[in-house]
């Protein structure tokens, strides 16, 4: 797709030549969309009971006397935020779905667009035009516009065409996420996700190191090997690295948790929706997600990701409850369940981070069923030991429209991992389980300020609408650029 922002001629939103007008009406908005045509189109259908302004309705009109456009959309919006304004496009091209429109024009009426609509808009096209096919030939491809224009007055088309290449940048990451998290687990092992990485690296610039199992055991990455023994794929470390400013400017470390499938292992997962663990390397997806976006933006900021990615299986050589292994960082962990593995192969990660000298660490995994129940599928979870991160994290999130939601880090849930066979235990009581897991991962981090985001409830979706959501590339690129915005 190609996306421009355009001033509104003098004849109004009406006078543009489009296959199809979405005009954004605002519930709150007191006026019209200052073009006389669709006034009186607006007048007409509210009189006659056939659109109200209200958020989620719309109304599809064909051939209006004095539109250009042949087809237009109404379309309400709880308010004229960028979030709502999303929505209401969404709901516009769910209005248009199946007719031809090879250019679609879009205006909110009577309000001032900023960059972050000019962004949330083409977000909600690269939903709208999203279809899985890797694997699925006989999938139905959405037709997507070869161009969108959004309307505003001149003084705005700066700002505009910065949050169109924005939203350009993030939408090519959360492509990739999805891409990745969708594919089936025979397809998307470890050795897939380096390749990938490999690739990412030759088209954009970035250095790509993709280390092997002898490597991994030469680091001394005791924990994550021990996830990955009852596995025939073999496990890689990813490190890929984007240089946007000085080389003496310390980086941001993004970790990715990368289990591209996960039985639970010797404590093996009930039978009931096991397919859906091939959406436990979500995290990684989503790194790989927000390298592509910053590879892209060029922001001036040095990043690092690390994914370690493996398979958790069930087998003769499986790790087993009981067992005592040693981490990269020299401490020792009990393992009480195999299926609590997510942090056990990212606190070998989160050691290798600090010879980076990092200016901020931030870990993102699927990693408990808990943070599910605490939050549900709207809010991931975030935890931070430094409160400057958090608020950064938080300001991203709302920014992103891609919302998090902070939980605790009291030094009383350390209890709970006590053990009397190692320094640790892998897993605590059920109560409290995201904040445990958090705790766990905070035993790593000493050396920098570090935060960790459980996306275990936003990941993905169940049911009908079964699939990967590329969340949070969008909250980890805009971190990324305001980071990159204050240095």
């Amino acid at each position: 797709m190609n996306f421009q922002a355009l001033a509104i001629a003098e004849g109004g939103a009406g006078a543009v030549a489009a296959d199809a007008l979405i005009v954004v009406l605002p519930v709150d908005g007191k006026g019209g969309s200052g073009d006389k045509a669709l006034d009186g189109l607006l007048a007409s259908a509210v009189k006659q009971g056939d659109f109200e302004r209200k958020a989620g309705r719309t109304l599809y009109l064909h051939g209006v006397p004095g539109v250009k456009a042949q087809r237009v959309v109404l379309a309400g919006a709880r308010d004229a935020s960028a979030k709502a304004f999303r929505a209401a496009v969404a709901a516009g091209l769910a209005a248009l779905k199946g007719r031809a429109v090879k250019h679609l024009a879009v205006s909110l009426a009577g309000e001032t667009v900023a960059d972050t609509h000019a962004e949330a808009l083409v977000l909600a096209l690269e939903q709208a035009a999203y279809s899985y096919t890797a694997t699925k030939p006989s999938a139905e491809t959405v037709s997507a516009p070869a161009k969108v224009t959004l309307l505003a007055d001149k003084a705005q088309l700066p700002a505009l065409k910065a949050g169109l290449v924005r939203g350009e940048g993030i939408a090519a990451g959360i492509g990739l996420a999805r891409a990745c998290a969708n594919l089936p687990a025979n397809i998307c092992t470890p050795t897939y996700l380096g390749e990938e990485a490999k690739r990412l690296g030759r088209e954009h610039g970035l250095k790509v190191q993709v280390l092997d199992q002898k490597a991994v055991e030469k680091l001394g990455m005791g924990s994550f090997l021990s996830v990955s023994r009852g596995s025939q794929e073999p496990l890689r470390f990813i490190v890929m690295e984007y240089s946007g400013a000085a080389k003496k400017d310390a980086p941001i470390v993004l970790v990715g948790k990368g289990i591209t499938f996960d039985t639970g292992g010797i404590s093996l997962k009930p039978a009931a929706d096991m397919d859906e663990m091939k959406f436990d390397m979500c995290g990684a997806a989503s790194v790989l997600g927000t390298m592509r976006a910053v590879a892209e933006l060029k922001p001036k900021i040095n990043v690092v990701a690390l994914i370690p990615t493996c398979e958790n299986m069930p087998s003769g050589l499986a790790t087993k409850p009981g067992d005592v292994v040693t981490s990269m960082s020299g401490q020792t962990i009990e393992i009480l369940n195999t299926d609590a593995e997510g942090r056990l192969i990212l606190c070998d990660a989160l050691t290798y981070a600090e010879r980076f000298k990092p200016a901020a660490v931030v870990d993102i995994a699927t990693l408990t069923g808990a943070c599910v129940v605490a939050l549900g599928h709207h809010n991931a979870g975030l935890f931070a030991s430094d409160e400057a991160l958090a608020a950064d994290l938080l300001a991203a999130s709302v920014t992103a429209q891609d919302p998090c939601w902070r939980l605790p880090l009291d030094e009383e849930y350390d209890e709970g991992l006590k053990s009397n066979f190692a320094d640790m235990a892998n897993v605590g009581s059920r109560a409290g389980g995201a904040i445990t897991a958090a705790k766990f991962l905070q035993r790593y981090t000493a050396k920098y300020p570090w935060a960790h985001l459980d996306i275990a409830g936003v990941s993905h979706r169940s049911g009908a609408a079964k699939g990967a959501t590329g969340r949070p590339v969008g909250l980890l690129t805009h971190f990324v650029l305001a980071r990159a915005a204050k240095a």
